[in-house]
């Protein structure tokens, strides 16, 4: 794969340092993240690779080094959008405010953080000349309550602000590239789960916290909504091909395996993982269902395959069997 010059914005995040990870395993890229330590911290970026922090006043261009150059900012930042991105190659846009929940708890803050913090780096990506902007989105909470599987022509109709926050993004994003010519790809993410997920909230996370703490696993209402779970190295591969791949300016992609899992089954099949690394007994309960989400969601996924010459590859149970195994030897 060719060698690049990346901003990763939110690189201190669970799918951040997964690339980042993926990028110095390979070597020869130069990476420069921009994340305010919300939620990712330095430590998990040092678990990803060796970095020097940088500060925000004075940056020049993004030059190839050895180690990732850490710049701790907030992506409502106009000016230090413009700065950062100078030298890049791609723009990997992973910031965000995430999550239904926070959403419906602070949708003014969401929108700062989704639409005007993915605007500005559009902005920085034309200033600078930035060859492909990648923008994490989401298809289940942008098409909504809809008839799975959920595929990219079906029409939008958010259920949550985040929802409607991400689709404002996809929108900037397919004016950016009409407009200014910025080849943006919008990967709209399934339920991602993995190592180095210690910050996530998401259900897999969730659970294997829960379980190793010795605590009950909370299924929100009866445990027959469903999602569509995708092991973060998947993901990644579909990132590193959207960043590449010839004549996918403006497109909008499902990365996700096709796979439509309930709440219930996936239950099922996280308890032997942890069994097998000797976490027995674990009480499962339901509670109330929450408001803003969902009842369905999986993805069709064969734009992506057709397009990006991507599939995902990990199966559930080899990926849950993985992941279990990273928290416990955290």
């Amino acid at each position: 794969m060719a060698l690049v010059n990346w901003l990763v914005t939110g690189g201190c995040g669970f799918i951040g340092t997964a690339l980042i990870r993926s990028l110095m395993e390979e070597g020869g890229h130069a990476v420069r993240v921009v994340d305010n330590l919300s939620v990712g911290t330095r430590e998990d970026l040092a678990a990803a690779g060796d970095f020097v922090e940088v500060s925000s006043d004075g940056l020049g261009p993004i030059a190839p080094g050895e180690q990732v150059e850490l710049v701790a900012g907030d992506i409502t930042d106009e000016d230090l959008a413009l700065r950062a991105a100078r030298g890049a190659g791609v723009i990997v846009h992973f910031a965000a405010n995430t999550g239904v929940m926070p959403s419906v708890e602070d949708p003014r803050g969401d929108c700062m953080s989704n639409v005007v913090g993915t605007l500005n780096y559009l902005e920085a990506a034309r200033h600078a000349g930035v060859g492909r902007f990648i923008f994490a989105s989401s298809g289940g909470t942008i098409v909504g309550e809809a008839e799975p599987p959920i595929h990219e022509e079906m029409p939008p109709h958010p259920v949550a602000p985040y929802g409607a926050s991400k689709l404002a993004g996809e929108g900037y994003c397919s004016a950016y590239f009409s407009t200014f010519g910025v080849e943006t790809v919008a990967l709209r993410f399934g339920n991602v789960y993995g190592p180095l997920s210690g910050h996530k909230n998401s259900v897999v996370a969730r659970f294997i916290k829960r379980a190793v703490e010795g605590e009950a696993l909370e299924i929100y209402g009866d445990g027959t909504q469903t999602r569509d779970f995708i092991f973060v190295d998947d993901l990644i591969r579909a990132v590193r091909l959207s960043a590449t791949v010839e004549d996918v300016g403006g497109e909008v992609f499902q990365i996700a395996t096709s796979a439509e899992t309930t709440v219930q089954e996936l239950t099922d099949r996280l308890l032997p993982a942890l069994a097998a690394e000797g976490i027995e007994n674990i009480e499962v309960r339901k509670t109330a269902a929450r408001r803003g989400e969902v009842r369905r969601n999986y993805a069709d996924t064969s734009k992506a395959q057709r397009m990006l010459g991507w599939k995902a590859e990990v199966g559930l149970d080899e990926g849950l069997r993985r992941t279990v195994e990273w928290f416990l030897g955290r």
